[in-house]
């Protein structure tokens, strides 16, 4: 096996809690309703659907009008606790859920059939590579013309409604298409919890000429949910902090390292309660950034290889033993897989596994618990901080640009960076600009 880090396989990404912040802070779901009877004319499925979103915790939904889901859209404006948020195009609608799951824990979209789905289908794929609860609900065909060789508009021209479905089943966790009022409520339940429980996108196609119907089935107030916490296998885990701390203590110049996977992990908090424990220095991958406070006094900044910033791969890849937290070894993040790293010195923990270096490793071990636990361990060390603080040069000022002289990038950033504060946030596209932005610090509370 190769044994640099960047060539290892990493485990498949798993939720902790449900609707959980990225700092590790539960969202509350509302545990008690009463068991409201309501009246059969608005026992609809679109009023059911509206009421699962607010019970979640959605209270915007993003938008896109079409025929097909214009009577489904009424019931959830018509919605006390649910605000419509019209978008100029699917794609803004999916990526505005895309950020709002990542803010408030699980977001959603409503888009037409076929021509908004797979309008939709780059930002649902995006929310799934990011692991984001994402309810994607699309308005679809007359319930009357499944089974017919009836050829809809929207479509590409042929009486078969699955290609939508096909597009969405590679990017969604769940799909459900309810062109019936008999498993309706299940169906969509089930979509809704399994989104929440995997954290990942879901699907949800309704037929336009259902949601307005009155069914028994939705003659109550909807029962909140009641997901089972992930737990972690305790025995798994003591042998895991054991092993790991063993591994850490040996060490002369220990660092941590956090990866983008805290935040499906919610184990944000839970990093940083190490990073204050242990003293390490501390960075984050590229894709990590904003999942870690960087005014931490241990911060050094992103490690990126050759292209991190000043002075923290020099700390990073000089240490006797580096702690990563849901970290991604693509080709993106590791360079073209050139990071000067060696599995022997490394400990991996993925949000449900942790790997000590070339030797054991723990399955069944949530990060946050495995973090936590660990910071109790570990013996005091800040020799890597030391270090970094000694080598450190502070950025120097960019000279001014003179009247009518092309702007430089150096003093863009420059104004860009004066402009962040706790109520701002960064958005970047990956490139250049993507680049750029890993040299913004970002003050507290800026994202």
């Amino acid at each position: 096996m190769d044994t640099k880090i960047g060539a290892l396989d990493v485990c498949k990404p798993a939720s902790n809690e449900v609707g959980s912040l990225p700092n590790g802070t539960a969202m509350a779901i509302q545990n008690s309703v009463p068991s409201t009877v309501i009246n059969s004319s608005e026992a609809t499925l679109g009023r059911h659907l509206a009421r699962r979103l607010v019970q979640i915790g959605v209270t915007d939904v993003f938008t896109v009008p079409g025929d097909f889901n214009l009577t489904l859209l009424d019931h959830l404006i018509a919605e006390p606790g649910l605000t419509n948020i019209g978008c100029c195009n699917e794609l803004n609608a999916g990526y505005a859920a895309d950020g709002y799951a990542r803010s408030r824990g699980v977001g959603a979209c409503v888009v037409t059939f076929t021509v908004g789905g797979l309008s939709v289908l780059n930002a649902i794929a995006g929310a799934y590579s990011e692991n984001l609860p994402l309810i994607c609900i699309v308005g679809g065909p007359n319930s009357n013309d499944y089974g017919t060789s009836r050829i809809l508009h929207h479509t590409i021209g042929l009486p078969d409604f699955s290609q939508e479905l096909r597009c969405f089943q590679t990017v969604t966790c769940y799909q459900a298409v309810v062109n019936n009022l008999e498993d309706a409520h299940e169906s969509i339940d089930t979509a809704i919890s399994t989104a929440l429980k995997e954290s990942k996108p879901v699907y949800i196609s309704i037929s336009c000429n259902l949601a307005g119907i009155p069914h028994p089935t939705f003659s109550r107030e909807p029962v909140p949910f009641s997901l089972s916490p992930r737990l972690s296998n305790q025995w798994g885990l003591e042998a895991a902090v054991e092993a790991a701390a063993e591994f850490l203590n040996k060490a002369v110049k220990p660092v941590m390292v956090g990866g983008p996977k805290l935040r499906v992990a919610h184990a944000g908090d839970a990093f940083v309660e190490l990073a204050d424990a242990s003293g390490y220095a501390l960075a984050v991958m590229p894709s990590a950034k904003g999942l870690v406070p960087e005014h931490h006094p241990h911060f050094i900044g992103t490690y990126w290889g050759a292209v991190s910033t000043a002075f923290c791969a020099e700390i990073v890849e000089s240490a006797d033993a580096y702690l990563f937290a849901g970290p991604i070894f693509n080709d993106y993040s590791s360079v073209g897989y050139s990071l000067l790293l060696k599995k022997e010195k490394a400990i991996i923990v993925q949000p449900d596994r942790v790997t000590i270096a070339n030797g054991p490793s723990f399955g069944c071990v949530l990060m946050k618990d495995f973090l936590r636990a660990l910071a109790k361990k570990l013996n005091h060390n800040n020799t890597a901080h030391e270090n970094y603080r000694r080598i450190f040069v502070p950025d120097g000022h960019p000279l001014k640009c003179a009247p009518r002289e092309p702007l430089r990038v150096n003093v863009l950033f420059q104004h860009v960076q004066k402009m962040l504060s706790s109520e701002t946030a960064v958005i970047a596209e990956t490139g250049d600009s993507w680049f750029n932005c890993q040299k913004l610090r970002l003050p507290a509370g800026c994202g």
